[in-house]
């Protein structure tokens, strides 16, 4: 039987929710697994070794630091659940501001003194990863793909090619060759082109495809009329922590 640990970062828990969305696909597998650690759905806190741990969330807090390291040394598979985890997520936007800045925003003037956050960084900065489960949130298939995969003891097969595969799949027409600011190019696909298929551009939320060029992509950007920071929001939005769209601030 695979034992499992759910663990939260700094996140919003929809990663944790498409979890719980998996409902009767999830009961299938029921007699395969051992939800050991889950805080969400359980007040069992006991804290043991597991199998395959899921950690949601970016590391934020000299404690998170701490906790992470902690999970890790009770895994045997570590899986960086969903953008936050995988590529430093919408949470990593705050990096490229002031940090007493952010605190006024965030906390106000009066909250400011008990703060200890520091630079949102993805669960990799402080351990090995051995699963990136990107999405915000991750789809339902590519979840219980990672899940399947682990009972059997096997690598999970997740796409690392790029939303415009999906895009052609669906036939859908190129928003880019439009004139709109779609990531579609650099994104890994797993989403099945949810955005584009809406007639919404991609926003990136997958992370970097398996060899994205984002300085190629930040010209066509320039064609359309984009601004220079207009593009350097788009990139980092959801993964402005990745080794890919960290120096992105050089373009």
């Amino acid at each position: 039987m695979l034992k499992i640990g759910l663990f939260k970062f700094s996140s919003c828990s929809g990663c944790q929710l498409s979890f719980l969305r998996l409902n009767e696909k999830l009961l299938d597998l029921v007699d395969k697994l051992d939800i050991a650690y889950w805080v969400m759905v359980s007040d069992n806190d006991v804290e043991d070794s597991y199998d395959v741990a899921f950690v949601e969330g970016s590391i934020s807090t000299p404690e998170d630091i701490y906790s992470i390291k902690d999970v890790r040394a009770r895994s045997k598979v570590l899986i960086a659940f969903g953008a936050c985890a995988s590529f430093g997520g919408l949470n990593s936007i705050r990096n490229y501001m002031v940090q007493k800045d952010v605190e006024k925003i965030v906390y106000g003037s009066s909250g400011a003194l008990s703060v200890k956050s520091i630079i949102s960084y993805p669960i990799d900065f402080y351990v090995d990863v051995d699963i990136y489960l990107g999405g915000c949130p991750p789809s339902l298939s590519d979840i219980l793909e990672v899940i399947k995969a682990s009972i059997l003891g096997f690598k999970p097969r997740l796409p690392d090619y790029p939303v415009c595969v999906e895009c052609k799949l669906s036939e859908n027409e190129c928003l880019l060759v439009n004139g709109e600011p779609c990531m579609g190019p650099i994104i890994r696909a797993g989403c099945g082109a949810l955005c584009p298929s809406l007639g919404r551009t991609c926003e990136g939320c997958y992370g970097p495809q398996a060899d994205p060029n984002p300085n190629s992509l930040a010209d066509k950007f320039r064609e359309i009329g984009l601004s220079e920071d207009e593009i350097l929001c788009r990139l980092r939005k959801y993964a402005g922590m990745h080794r890919d769209f960290r120096g992105i601030a050089k373009l």
